[in-house]
């Protein structure tokens, strides 16, 4: 097993990438904390791995984050998997969804890795693994303004956390997915004009002719997670099918 008994905290873990992530590391031998704010779908992967601990949490709340990381007394790996896509460009982002998307996407990553962060500098091994996007610094996305612009910062915020602390045993990466058929893409799509249509183009887009599976970003994720990738840290690793070529 390529990660026995490593202790490891997944956020926005009750479905899509979060979901087969921490399946992924469960059945890899890892002791996997699940958490999300989605109390009802998260007893669902409670029941489909008994195994893995869950925990109700809001990753955009200062003083639950806190109070959770007073809960966790040992762990290895994070792996943040919490985002908002919001749809629009500049003129369509109001002030509010404007922080509302920077709170969601990138207030979460620093709430978590500050809580969670000092337990690993105690034992001077650590392994953070955020969950990024193609759509960043990387590639300028069609109605992603926001969306794109908080995917950046978090690259940057896993190069800053990298380079700080690359000397004390701690690694970070980021995973950068391109578009993944997850229940959160669904429910974009189901939101079109035509769902039948968009879901068609959707599709017709991708270099490769198919979206990504979830699974597919979660082996990744045990890879990154895992000794193999000991010599990996700063890294914004893409997974997105060829759409960034």
């Amino acid at each position: 097993m390529r990660l026995k008994e490593k202790k490891i905290v997944v956020t926005a873990a009750a479905q899509g990438i979060g979901k087969a992530t921490a399946l992924a590391f469960a059945k890899e031998g890892a002791n996997v904390t699940a958490t999300d704010i989605n109390e009802k779908k998260l007893s669902e992967l409670s029941l489909e791995n008994k195994d893995i601990n869950t925990f109700v949490l809001d990753s955009t709340d200062k003083k639950a984050v806190e109070n959770f990381g007073k809960k966790i007394d040992d762990i290895e790996v994070l792996f943040h998997a919490v985002g908002f896509v919001h749809h629009g460009t500049i003129i369509d982002c109001s002030s509010e969804e404007f922080h509302n998307s920077m709170n969601i996407n990138v207030y979460s990553a620093y709430l978590m890795t500050s809580a969670l962060l000092p337990k690993m500098l105690v034992k001077k091994n650590g392994n953070i693994i955020i969950i990024s996007s193609a759509a960043s610094s990387v590639k300028g996305a069609v109605n992603r303004f926001i969306y794109g612009t908080t995917k950046a910062a978090l690259n940057g915020f896993v190069k800053s956390v990298a380079a700080d602390y690359v000397k004390d045993g701690i690694r970070c990466n980021a995973i950068l997915p391109g578009t993944v058929q997850t229940p959160s893409w669904e429910g974009r799509v189901s939101q079109a004009d035509d769902p039948k249509q968009a879901k068609i183009d959707f599709i017709n887009r991708q270099a490769m002719g198919r979206l990504g599976q979830p699974e597919e970003i979660a082996s990744m994720g045990v890879y990154l997670a895992s000794d193999e990738s000991a010599f990996v840290t700063g890294g914004l690793h893409l997974i997105d099918g060829g759409w960034t070529l």
